[in-house]
């Protein structure tokens, strides 16, 4: 497993596109994430689905995070080479 360049929360997933949490401040994202979803899929489950302009917004926040803070680049992997 190599060393993260400073600054940053997450790394590439071996398999697939994306990033997965390496240091604490990505799982905090992550949980912090969850819960916030959570939170507002539970507050608006039954009041239709204007909770989606809520959750929609977070997720794109989560997303662009992960983006910014992982260790190098999304691409589709089929494992570590």
């Amino acid at each position: 497993m190599s060393a993260l360049r400073p600054g940053s929360w997450f790394r590439p997933k071996a398999f697939g596109w994306g990033a997965t949490p390496a240091r604490w401040q990505g799982w905090a994202a992550t949980l912090g994430y969850v819960t916030l979803a959570a939170l507002i899929g539970n507050a608006a489950s039954h009041r239709g689905p204007a909770w989606l302009a809520l959750l929609v917004p977070l997720t794109l926040a989560f997303v662009w995070l992960c983006w910014a803070k992982t260790d190098g680049d999304w691409q589709w992997r089929w494992g570590r080479d």
